[in-house]
């Protein structure tokens, strides 16, 4: 399997690199700061790519039997729904340009059903920092589903995951569709490693083309 993964410097693309490199595909990480990924695996090709060039993104995203985004505006970026959006929109079209079929975004869970017809991001409980990059990531989704050409796949989170998730690589997870994944305890959460995992074992499934999903423990 080669597949190009955007966005291979930050939280979720380092953990879906080191997932696609336990599972030896040839990866090549798409970043704008290509030097941040240190010294790589030799099955790793390390390129700068812009992700508002469609020309120039479908070059590097040509030859790949999948694309990955993980890509984030960065949650402090003042334009975020602009960059985020015309970023999301570019890998689309530029993924299509280069003639790679399947495409999987990792986004956010603020889109997850909280109660029948009331998103997460639409509550009072909601953090208030994350909200708009959360509309953001969740207007995308409805955008993406449009799409008839591209077998993609979108991937929730579980609502908490973060550094402090310390589970690391359990290799288990249990999967939902629009609403989140709770535990016995009420709680929805999953490691930035099992997280990569369940990504790739979609890529080599394909169980939910052209729909989103969500995991957690």
């Amino acid at each position: 399997m080669k597949i190009a993964l955007i966005g291979a410097t930050g939280f979720v693309g380092k953990a879906a690199l080191d997932e696609a490199l336990r599972r030896n595909y040839e990866v090549t990480a798409l970043s704008r700061h290509p030097d941040r990924l240190g010294k790589l695996d030799p099955k790793v090709k390390a390129a700068k790519a812009d992700v508002f060039d469609v020309d120039a993104l479908s070059r590097a995203l040509a030859n790949h039997d999948a694309v990955l985004s993980a890509y984030n505006a960065g949650w402090t970026n003042p334009r975020y729904r602009e960059d985020f959006l015309k970023a999301s929109d570019a890998v689309e079209k530029a993924t299509e340009k280069a003639g790679v079929k399947r495409l999987l975004v990792v986004g956010g869970a603020g889109s997850l059903e909280a109660a029948p017809g009331v998103q997460l991001v639409d509550t009072p409980e909601f953090p208030e920092e994350y909200r708009a990059a959360a509309k953001a990531v969740r207007d995308y989704l409805v955008i993406l589903k449009k799409n008839r050409t591209l077998d993609w796949t979108f991937l929730s989170p579980a609502i908490i995951m973060g550094p402090e998730v310390k589970t690391g690589r359990s290799g288990r997870y249990r999967i939902g569709t629009d609403q989140p994944v709770f535990d016995a305890k009420g709680v929805s959460t999953i490691s930035v490693e099992d997280l990569a995992v369940a990504l790739l074992d979609e890529l080599e499934k394909g169980q939910f083309i052209r729909r989103r999903f969500t995991v957690a423990y």
